[in-house]
């Protein structure tokens, strides 16, 4: 709804501004707004005030250029003489952290992010310059993640040779995905190497699976898992303990530990000791 709503004061409000060139250039990402302005024609205080006075609950802090640049999400645009020059800009927090090459992740999990790193050199920093610049920082990265080098050159140089368009590529492609990763899951792959069946691997043991509550309220207590208590009527002392399977499992273990007399659990060598 909020998306609708901005949408429709866009049109209301924003739409004239640029029909009638007030303002050349209007971008908007969720809450990150990009304007281009005729300074002969406006100004940004006047832009902050007319917006400020649409919705009572929506309010521009607008920062300006500094020295003919500025950033807008991750890119830095640059203002020449006659056209404007974009980079990449990456926030003082970034830590150029991935995947570390001798994990246990495929090989296409690992190498997605120097993928999309490569990509977006080539695509948005056409000045040779910045491109050299913004390799460098593309291999400090890989270097810090024991990426060899020369995976890395040899990804730029796929990216540079490729000449089938990648929205091209997809056109009948039909995916096929893993759970897990093997050598033979491998050779399995090799086999559709040149169809158009495609292979991703995605993990099912995620650490969101394992925090996430089970949002299922008809299945019993005792079937669930989790943290329980079990509390000794002769001491009043408590046990506490945590299982992944269901509790009438776990407490079926230690009756049974109790009858045959196996000191396993804490709770059954409690029990033994007050027989």
């Amino acid at each position: 709804m909020a998306k609708i709503f901005i949408q429709h004061l866009e049109n209301s409000h924003i739409k004239h501004l640029l029909d009638s060139r007030s303002i050349t250039f209007y971008s908007r990402y969720v809450d990150d707004i990009f304007i281009i302005s005729d300074s002969s024609h406006t100004s940004p205080y006047a832009i902050q005030q007319y917006v400020n006075t649409i919705h009572n609950n929506l309010q521009l802090n607008p920062t300006t250029e500094s020295e003919g640049q500025i950033n807008f999400l991750d890119l830095k645009i640059m203002r020449k003489t006659t056209n404007l020059e974009i980079d990449i800009f990456r926030k003082p927090t970034t830590t150029n952290t991935t995947i570390n090459y001798f994990s246990k992740h495929p090989q296409e999990h690992k190498l997605a992010a120097y993928r999309y790193y490569i990509e977006r050199m080539l695509t948005l920093s056409p000045n040779k310059e910045h491109q050299h610049k913004e390799w460098i920082t593309i291999l400090k990265s890989a270097q810090s993640n024991n990426f060899p080098r020369n995976i890395l050159i040899r990804l730029r140089q796929q990216r540079i040779t490729r000449t089938t368009p990648l929205t091209e590529s997809k056109i009948n492609t039909k995916w096929m995905t893993f759970t897990y990763i093997s050598p033979q899951i491998r050779k399995i792959t090799n086999l559709f190497k040149h169809t158009n069946v495609r292979i991703s691997f995605k993990c099912n043991n995620k650490i969101t699976q394992f925090l996430k509550p089970n949002t299922n309220n008809n299945i019993p207590t005792y079937n669930k898992c989790g943290i329980y208590k079990l509390t000794c009527n002769t001491c009043k002392l408590g046990y506490v303990g945590q299982t992944s399977r269901s509790l009438k499992l776990r407490f079926q273990e230690h009756v049974r530990y109790i009858r045959n007399n196996n000191p396993q659990s804490a709770y059954a060598q409690l029990q033994l000791q007050l027989q």
